[in-house]
């Protein structure tokens, strides 16, 4: 069993908004991966952002940028 870590998990609303942040991270060369929402955190989509904690000022600053506005911006066990 692989052993959990503490990652940032950022929940959206709606899928379009993941699968946004999904392509904005990949073109921008950010770490990180789209996963089901873990079943600790309720989300509207289903789909959660997964990054390491220190990626969190970039992925705001990001999102703020591009006009993608998370759910909820939260630490997890993953």
């Amino acid at each position: 069993m692989i052993k959990k870590q503490l990652k940032l998990i950022i929940t959206f609303s709606t899928t379009t908004e993941a699968m946004a942040m999904e392509q904005m991270c990949k073109t921008k060369a950010l770490d990180g991966r789209i996963i089901p929402v873990p079943k600790t955190i309720t989300a509207g989509c289903g789909l959660a952002w997964c990054a390491k904690l220190e990626s969190e000022a970039a992925l705001r600053e990001l999102m703020a940028q591009k006009g993608i506005n998370p759910q909820a911006v939260q630490e997890c066990l993953v």
